[in-house]
């Protein structure tokens, strides 16, 4: 039997799976403990988190929240609360960080103006704060310099630049990320094929 060691887990509850659906109160029509109150809503989520806290230590786990996402008949009518509540409940576990979807990404992929901002979850949560969606080189920075978080997270850019932070340091152009070719079952054309960044060093 072959033994696999992390040093840290992301619990999914973000975007459509099933821990976030259940936490949207235009998904969620259950009317017993799970169903109903922001509190009730959670409460599936909150103990997958317990569990998987009591099993691997909280100071390994992560979680990536999207509580602004309206996608798929997927939405809460009012995501700042939800949002809030979950920063403040999952503080009291101490876990590793808590990595929030942009209000702007309220679509899968793109983003939009909104005035709504992460910074109340952002104070709710103590501890590592970690913000995604719709950055860039140029307002990585100004975000943790302005206490926005704590670091910024990058995806499609990562995918299409795999050497994304010496790209970053030397200010060189960035590739492409092509999104026909996201979630497709091919395990390298838009995974594993786009350039690294030819230097001299």
């Amino acid at each position: 039997m072959k033994i696999v060691i992390f040093d840290q887990l992301p619990v999914p509850v973000a975007k459509i799976c099933l821990t976030a659906r259940i936490v949207m109160d235009q998904v969620n029509d259950r009317t017993d403990d799970y169903g109903g109150s922001l509190e009730n809503r959670c409460r599936f989520r909150l103990q997958v988190v317990k569990a998987v806290a009591d099993e691997i230590g909280a100071d390994r786990i992560g979680l990536r929240l999207s509580p602004f996402a309206n996608f798929n008949d997927c939405a809460d009518s009012n995501p700042e609360a939800l949002g809030v509540y979950m920063a403040k409940s999952l503080s009291k576990y101490g876990i590793l960080y808590c990595h929030m979807i942009e209000p702007r990404m309220i679509t899968q992929f793109e983003s939009q103006k909104t005035k709504d901002s992460l910074l109340p979850m952002r104070k709710a949560f103590k501890g590592t704060f970690v913000v995604a969606g719709g950055h860039c080189r140029e307002d990585e920075n100004e975000v943790v310099a302005r206490d926005g978080a704590d670091l910024v997270a990058f995806g499609c850019l990562f995918l299409a630049n795999p050497d994304l932070p010496r790209r970053f340091e030397l200010n060189a152009v960035l590739n492409k990320y092509d999104r026909n070719t996201f979630y497709t079952r091919d395990s390298i054309v838009g995974y594993t094929d786009y350039p690294f960044l030819q230097t001299d060093n």
